[in-house]
C-alpha cells in the first residue's frame, strides 16, 4: 500500500480550508484517511501561527513508515525543520512558448526595420 502525506480540502466555496492526512495514495483526495495530522489555513497572514499547524511527532511516524509527502506538504515540512531542503530548478519555466517566441521574431524584425532606416 503506497501511504502519502497530503492536503484533504474543507471550508465552503471561495473559502479553503485543508487538513493535513495520511492517506493511500489511491484513495480521493477529500476521500478516506487513515489520520488527520494536522491543518492549513491560507486565508490567514503567513507570518500567522495558527496558519499551518502540524502534529510532528505523527508525521514523523508516518515519514519513518514509508509516507511521501505531496510537494506542497514537502516544502511545508521544509520551513518547519523536518526535512532537508531540496533544489528544485525549472529552467523551461523562463523559455517562451511558440507563439510568445514567434511574436518576439517579429517584434525583433520591426525594429531593426526600423533602425535600418
Amino acid at each position: 500500500m503506497s501511504m502519502k502525506i497530503r492536503l484533504a480540502r474543507g471550508g465552503s466555496k471561495k473559502r479553503p480550508f485543508y487538513s493535513i492526512v495520511a492517506t493511500d495514495s489511491r484513495m480521493p483526495r477529500d476521500g478516506r484517511f487513515l489520520e488527520k495530522l494536522g491543518v492549513y489555513n491560507p486565508l490567514l497572514a503567513k507570518d500567522s501561527e495558527d496558519r499551518i499547524r502540524m502534529n510532528v511527532e505523527r508525521i514523523q511516524y508516518w515519514l519513518g513508515q514509508g509516507a511521501q509527502p505531496t510537494d506542497r506538504i514537502a516544502r511545508m515540512l521544509e520551513a518547519a525543520g523536518l526535512r532537508e531542503k531540496t533544489v528544485r530548478n525549472n529552467p523551461k519555466a523562463a523559455v517562451p512558448g511558440k507563439r510568445m517566441a514567434e511574436l518576439a521574431k517579429k517584434k525583433a524584425a520591426r525594429s531593426a526595420e526600423a533602425a535600418a532606416e
